[in-house]
């Protein structure tokens, strides 16, 4: 902690965006498997108007000329493209909205033969399955790697109880497997749905169309690399691990990538990415099911369906960072004109940081932990400057609707 940083490497002085709900706590991606415990976060950008970084590019995008962008999406396709009739393209995703749609337009209007590829989650729901199901029933084959149970299990309960972050073993594979499966089945074009990077990285990150290979790719020793907070090394001596053990959950060696030609894109780069407009499209084509009812910790019911453990997610995100899952989905809308910002906090104030009933129970046991070391974990992972205790209870010091 410093003068002007708090935990996390968090700013002292909490601020909010003047244009959407988002505060200045919220950190950027990281590169996980370079994630230790007390790692300083780079948080979101505000400029001098107060206005965060994924507000400033919101406002690009209105700016952008998305005809020019699409041929150069054409253009891209037209590239990567094969006469034979083989799979020419790798379509990460795991049946969710955003993955059911790039599949969907990129066979069947751009032309291009997808594989799928899924990352499966640790505890799927039982509306995650059905929607992951409905996106192979209208006309798509997949590739799901089934992790092996044993390491999944550790790494995400390692994961939680170092870096209180149980949903890491998930985004590596998520950000890992498709560079790895492009150079194994030969396919050099990877194309994911939107740049999470829209969301709160440094706006830089937009201005291309491809995803930055350190998030996924790496030269490194075992003793560099860490999982869950550990070092590679230390896993594979601690639970007598092989390296092949943890092979999917590493970064992929760059010099196949090279040999492959491998380009990982973003759709959202060429064609106009509207969440709402995502979910409608995939209701349309695939027949996605949203939630019967609201998603716990927020108002909405079609987004992060699929994995129990993303409720305990967004559950630590507000209790280390004073940001729930309310936060992200109303900053978000509000961005994208379908709510305003009063509204945004609003529900935050009634939604966000909600305890996550629903699934708790299970995750505990999957991680093969007891209440008592989750409420442990939990205590000790509370940011000072951003909570209080009054009497039994957390409150947020500086929360949206009392600081505006």
């Amino acid at each position: 902690m410093t003068a002007t940083q708090g935990k996390y490497g968090l700013p002292l002085e909490v601020k909010f965006c003047r244009k959407c709900t988002m505060s200045n706590q919220r950190p950027a991606s990281t590169v996980e498997f370079r994630n230790v415990r007390g790692q300083p976060k780079q948080s979101l950008v505000f400029d001098e108007h107060g206005v965060c970084d994924a507000c400033k590019f919101a406002e690009l995008k209105k700016q952008i000329d998305w005809n020019a962008r699409e041929q150069q999406l054409v253009e891209l396709c037209d590239r990567f493209r094969r006469s034979d009739g083989r799979y020419d393209v790798v379509v990460p995703g795991s049946g969710g909205k955003d993955s059911v749609m790039a599949a969907h337009v990129l066979k069947y209007k751009y032309g291009m033969n997808p594989i799928l590829v899924t990352w499966p989650p640790a505890i799927y729901t039982g509306i995650g399955q059905l929607n992951f199901n409905k996106w192979l029933d209208i006309g798509f084959a997949n590739y799901t790697y089934h992790q092996n149970r044993k390491v999944h299990r550790i790494l995400t309960q390692q994961a939680f109880l170092n870096l209180c972050h149980p949903f890491q073993p998930f985004i590596l594979g998520q950000k890992n497997l498709a560079p790895k499966m492009s150079a194994l089945l030969d396919i050099p074009l990877v194309i994911f749905g939107e740049n999470e990077a829209e969301y709160g990285n440094p706006i830089v990150d937009n201005e291309k169309p491809t995803r930055d290979p350190k998030y996924y790719s790496a030269e490194g020793r075992l003793d560099d690399l860490y999982l869950g907070g550990v070092s590679a090394r230390e896993l594979m001596d601690r639970y007598e691990f092989t390296k092949a053990d943890l092979e999917a959950y590493l970064p992929v060696d760059p010099n196949r990538l090279l040999e492959t030609g491998t380009e990982v894109h973003y759709l959202g780069f060429y064609l106009r990415w509207h969440p709402q407009e995502t979910y409608y499209f995939a209701v349309e084509h695939s027949g996605f099911v949203p939630n019967v009812h609201r998603t716990e910790g927020s108002y909405s019911k079609y987004s992060s369906l699929d994995d129990e453990i993303d409720w305990l997610h967004y559950y630590t995100a507000h209790v280390k960072f004073g940001i729930g899952r309310a936060t992200y989905d109303s900053a978000q809308e509000i961005r994208n004109g379908d709510i305003t910002r009063d509204e945004g906090i609003a529900l935050i104030k009634r939604y966000d940081g909600e305890y996550p009933h629903q699934y708790l129970a299970d995750c505990l046991e999957y991680m093969d932990i007891t209440a008592d070391q989750f409420h442990a974990v939990i205590e000790d992972a509370r940011t000072p400057h951003l909570w209080v205790k009054d009497g039994e209870q957390w409150r947020l010091r500086q929360p949206i609707w009392e600081k505006g």
